[in-house]
């Protein structure tokens, strides 16, 4: 599959085609919705299986994931089919009838009476390899018509999901905005804290070694600070808007992205000491999640 520069497609679509010959007509239908990979669902009439490598091998080349559901229905066209008198079973009736008149005295019937009998008439079934060669070819063509249509569809699904990516993506980079002019995310703020921190743990631990002291500052240093925290956000925020640009199938690498984005979060949550700050990291979980339930449909 080549994906178009910027372009994000989702998984969800429709797309149906028409087409037809001088004795039969046909439809394609496909469907698609989510899922880890390509997985391709073939239902074709009895007579058609012949074009199923067909869909398998055209179907990668358009599509990278989703759920895919090919069906091909195929009628008569309204010509109506060929008709043929079946002789021998029109010569079997013949001698029952000619039989029963003997036996009973019965009129004879008429000729549309004999051709209402089961059997007499018949459609013509075999064709030429060749015609059939040709409408096998010209079916094969239709489904890419109807698997072009469906990445239309799917590339114009994957623009609105875009929009809203974009708009959760801004939504974060706001919130992490927020967080660094937090008075819990200051130089000041966070020395003042340690400081304190660190004569508790004096005046309540004055028997313990000094190296085990200083562990333990170090310790709580690590745990007040959310600059990293902060600058990690900041960057996944930067990779997901590359990706977006990237375009193509980029649905479980922005899905991973979502992940480590709420794994910061959760960090942040659980370092912060200040009202302000944990009302932030709460924002920023809840627009997280908001944003991996569109991602969830990004193929």
């Amino acid at each position: 599959m080549t994906a178009d520069s910027g372009v994000v497609s989702s998984m969800t679509g429709f797309a149906r085609c028409a087409g037809g010959d001088d004795r039969l007509n046909w439809t394609w239908e496909l469907k698609s919705v989510n899922s880890r990979n390509l997985d391709l669902r073939c239902r074709l009439p009895a007579g058609y299986e012949a074009l199923e490598p067909r869909v398998r091998a055209q179907a990668p080349d358009v599509l990278a994931r989703g759920n895919l559901q090919v069906t091909l229905s195929v009628g008569r066209s309204t010509q109506g089919p060929e008709l043929r008198i079946n002789r021998g079973v029109l010569e079997q009736y013949r001698k029952m009838i000619e039989d029963m008149q003997s036996s009973f005295e019965l009129a004879a019937p008429s000729v549309d009476r004999f051709l209402a009998l089961r059997g007499v008439v018949e459609e013509v079934e075999t064709e030429d390899e060749e015609v059939f060669a040709a409408r096998i070819e010209a079916m094969s063509v239709d489904f890419s018509k109807s698997l072009a249509a469906l990445a239309a569809m799917r590339h114009a699904e994957g623009g609105h999901l875009r929009t809203l990516i974009d708009g959760r993506l801004a939504r974060i980079e706001e919130l992490v905005s927020d967080a660094s002019k937090s008075a819990a995310a200051q130089p000041d703020y966070l020395r003042d804290r340690l400081k304190a921190q660190v004569d508790e743990l004096l005046v309540a631990a004055s028997a313990l070694p000094e190296d085990r002291l200083m562990q333990e500052a170090a310790l709580l240093a690590t745990k007040a600070d959310v600059r990293e925290e902060l600058d990690r956000l900041r960057a996944h925020c930067a990779a997901a808007r590359a990706l977006l640009g990237q375009g193509g199938a980029i649905g479980r690498r922005l899905d991973f992205l979502c992940q480590e984005f709420n794994r910061e979060a959760n960090t942040l949550c659980s370092k912060s000491s200040d009202i302000e700050l944990t009302r932030i990291g709460l924002d920023l979980k809840s627009s997280i999640e908001q944003m991996r339930e569109q991602v969830q449909n990004i193929e």
